[in-house]
């Protein structure tokens, strides 16, 4: 399009600024821009300044700008004919949009564009060359935005990795360090909602349930909270006005692996520097960092609550709290649950545990139908004589410590391991002996080759047996030494005097009935235990302590419990 000779323009200054460009902002400030285009005007009377536009903070690579689209929405209104900047890359650096209205849009409608620095003038006559340059300076402009994406991209990944948090706002519960930049520390003034929750949820009430007695208590919701601090905290999960606990927020919390002290990050990304929509990262892409901040909930209860979570846990009605086995109980036939049954006689009620897939379709199974008192007695006692076998378990480990280390197998891998750190060296001698046997004219070429190699390989096998017995050196130490944790956490119900929804939740895994009234109940870690038995055995086979053999025995039948 020709531009009118003598033709006064309605001019609009535009003006941007990012650091996510790269942008130094010394020479591309707000005010240097200003300055800039202000002095351009002097000297260019057929321009009239009419408005002032800036996107202070915002990329050139998205054209979805507040400033820039209410200039584009003057130009459709008439009110403006003119755009000047400072250069091409303050009006954008994606290449193609910013090619398109310099080249199309703007020309169909009669603005003339003005990009000072780069020599651009749409009203004035463009030589060949500047014809050609203005796409590629565009591209440059893009491949500029590209690179610094990429460079930043790459930064806060190796601070991600490094377990540094990069995020806004700390997660419910953290703040961030004072005195260490990327480090959290633990909010105390929350800390305790964070513990109820998940306690209330070991304890079998559900989130709705849990969302309430936090309402009703007066406690303020994640949101709350932060807007309480004064920040300048926005979410996309806030829909109303309304900032009070719901069920959502409540399996928010239950379901963070943050609170475990494991930096968790990367759980969304961008497709690319051009496009800002956020889109899910798999939760095995994810970066995680274990212990880079202190735990709130230990790894055992966030495990549990998982676990609990994933139950078909459905709450009584008219209750707040699930039935003491839902979830828990299975059929020792079909795997699948048991549920509730009540049978009513004579004016009262005596609730069952029935397979349920029997009670969809009895040919497809045989009922399992057992009384809910009675499984709660089997399972009582059954959890008390337990916890005496893992007393008696850990009186045993306390006086195996004190055995000499020559008197049990930890000595014997440490035997096997120094005999095998012999050979290795004895390898590595005969690597040099043949090296100069053949330097002396001994062996031949061929012949240095082949037990060269032979040597190299013996040597690599050595050394993969010694990693090995490191480790099951460390292993046999670790099961020696390291067992209170796990038996405290059952010790913590030795008084128990009735069966609730938290002791069944932190100290089983699930129960399974058969046919004939059998019950089994398979105890929470089941792996430490078995460790601990081997041991135990290990020492029993070489007679090291008096009388342990029928102790041991005891324990490994009480390990596998069934009640009749």
């Amino acid at each position: 399009m020709k531009f009118e000779k003598g033709k006064i323009y309605k001019a609009a200054m535009y003006i941007r600024l990012s650091k996510d460009d790269g942008d130094k902002v010394k020479s591309n400030s707000v005010t240097n821009q200003r300055d800039l285009i202000c002095n351009y005007l002097k000297n260019n009377k057929d321009i009239i300044l009419v408005s002032e536009k800036v996107d202070d903070g915002y990329s050139g690579v998205s054209f979805e700008r507040p400033a820039l689209m209410e200039m584009l929405q003057d130009v459709q209104d008439g009110k403006i004919d003119c755009i000047i900047t400072k250069d091409l890359s303050r009006f954008g650096r994606n290449y193609i949009e910013t090619g398109r209205y310099i080249e199309e849009i703007f020309p169909t409608l009669g603005v003339r564009f003005i990009a000072i620095n780069d020599g651009v003038d749409t009203a004035k006559q463009q030589s060949i060359s500047d014809t050609i340059l203005l796409p590629f300076k565009n591209l440059m402009n893009d491949a500029y935005a590209r690179d610094i994406s990429i460079k930043t991209r790459t930064g806060l990944s190796v601070r991600q990795k490094r377990g540094d948090f990069i995020g806004s706002f700390p997660v419910y519960g953290y703040m961030r360090s004072p005195e260490q930049k990327g480090k959290l520390i633990v909010d105390e003034t929350v800390a305790d909602v964070i513990k109820k929750i998940f306690a209330m949820r070991i304890a079998g009430h559900n989130n709705d349930s849990i969302a309430n007695y936090l309402n009703n208590t007066g406690v303020l919701s994640p949101l709350a909270y932060k807007e309480s601090l004064n920040s300048n905290y926005k979410t996309v999960f806030k829909v109303n006005a309304h900032t009070e606990w719901n069920h959502v927020a409540v399996g928010r919390i239950l379901t963070n692996e943050m609170y475990t002290g494991v930096m968790v990050q990367g759980k969304e990304t961008t497709y690319n520097y051009k496009f800002k929509e956020r889109i899910k990262v798999p939760k095995e892409d994810w970066i995680r960092v274990e212990n880079m901040h202190e735990a709130i909930i230990s790894k055992a209860d966030f495990e549990i609550v998982q676990s609990v979570l994933q139950k078909d846990t459905r709450t009584a009605p008219n209750k707040e709290q699930v039935y003491l086995f839902s979830g828990f109980v299975k059929c020792g036939d079909c795997g699948g649950n048991l549920v509730r049954k009540v049978v009513k006689n004579n004016g009262k009620s005596y609730p069952y545990l029935i397979c349920s897939t029997y009670k969809r379709d009895n040919k497809k199974c045989k009922s399992h139908l057992i009384n809910e008192g009675t499984l709660e007695n089997i399972v009582f006692e059954m959890l008390k004589k337990h916890i005496e076998l893992l007393c008696n378990l850990e009186e045993l480990l306390e006086e195996i410590k004190h055995l000499p280390l020559s008197q049990s197998d930890i000595q014997k891998c440490n035997k096997h391991l120094v005999s095998k750190r012999e050979q290795l060296t004895r390898y590595n001698s005969l690597k040099v002996s043949v090296y100069e046997d053949y330097t002396d004219g001994i062996l031949s070429k061929a012949e240095y080759i082949d037990l060269r190699d032979n040597y190299e390989n013996l040597a690599n096998q050595t050394e993969e047996s010694i990693n090995f017995l490191e480790q099951e050196l460390a292993n046999l130490i670790d099961n020696r030494y390291t067992h209170s944790e796990w038996i405290e956490r059952f010790k913590e119900h030795k008084n128990i005097t009735s069966l609730t929804r938290t002791t069944l939740t932190l100290t089983i895994d699930n129960i399974i009935i058969h046919q004939n009234k059998r019950v089994k109940i398979n105890f929470k870690f089941k792996n430490e235990f078995e460790g601990s038995i081997k041991l135990l055995q290990a020492v029993t086979n070489n007679n090291e302590l008096e009388g342990i053999s029928s102790v041991v025995n005891n324990l490994i039948d009480g390990g596998d419990v069934l009640g009749a």
